[in-house]
């Protein structure tokens, strides 16, 4: 009995660890401003990194703050700012990470920094740093001409994996951007922290499956013994 009663406080335990491991995955978080992948040289970027105290890696202004919310602000983002950015916690934790392209062309693709969930509307923009007026624009997946418009702009109605891919844009006369990933997540119900199960309810549902469990190698054994005896 005392090893039955051992094994269920080991089995609450674990359980307890990956309710508390799947509420940790979100706690750092990286978000840049203004919300896309794609700047032109010299404008101005702040990451921000939310969730726990720490720091921005590969930003040449680090803010270090005693809040749960750090940022580092780029008053003039240069080409070789392009590259990989992420937060880590002051415990090794590490964020998402975003890929900026930084460009001294005419013309960058404005589409979200983060990954876009499964059945959202998603618009690709084409910024136009020599005018302020619309010009005819191409978008292009993969290298291949998905659509024109008129507008400056695309929609993607209810995406889904099926687009994801390499995204750009092209402005009559003007230029085309560079190219840039479009991440498209599935939808997934992630564990509230509500639902991890209390103490009680743990040892009532560990208490009626335990025995079952170890039975089974019981009953397999003495069928084995019948089956010699046969």
């Amino acid at each position: 009995m005392e090893v039955t009663a051992l094994r269920i406080r080991l089995l609450i335990s674990v359980l307890f660890l990956l309710c508390a491991f799947n509420q940790k995955a979100y706690s750092v978080f990286l978000r840049v401003d203004p919300n896309r992948l794609q700047f032109f040289e010299y404008e101005p970027v702040t990451f921000h990194c939310e969730g726990v105290k720490g720091q921005v890696l590969s930003c040449r202004t680090t803010s270090r703050q005693a809040s749960k919310h750090v940022s580092c602000y780029i008053k003039n983002i240069f080409l070789e700012d392009s590259g990989e950015y992420w937060c880590e916690a002051e415990g090794g934790e590490r964020s998402n990470s975003v890929n900026i392209t930084v460009t001294d062309h005419s013309v960058i693709l404005e589409s979200p920094a983060l990954p876009v969930m499964e059945g959202e509307a998603v618009t690709l923009s084409c910024g136009n740093k020599t005018a302020s007026f619309i010009l005819q624009t191409d978008f292009y997946k993969n290298g291949h001409l998905i659509s024109s418009s008129s507008t400056g702009e695309m929609t993607l109605h209810s995406v889904s994996k099926s687009d994801e891919g390499l995204y750009k844009c092209s402005i009559s006369g003007v230029g085309e951007s560079p190219e840039s990933w479009l991440t498209v997540r599935e939808t997934l119900k992630a564990v509230p922290p509500e639902t991890c199960p209390s103490s009680d309810d743990a040892f009532l549902i560990l208490r009626t499956v335990l025995p079952l469990v170890m039975m089974a190698p019981l009953l397999l054994l003495l069928g084995l013994l019948h089956c010699g005896r046969l």
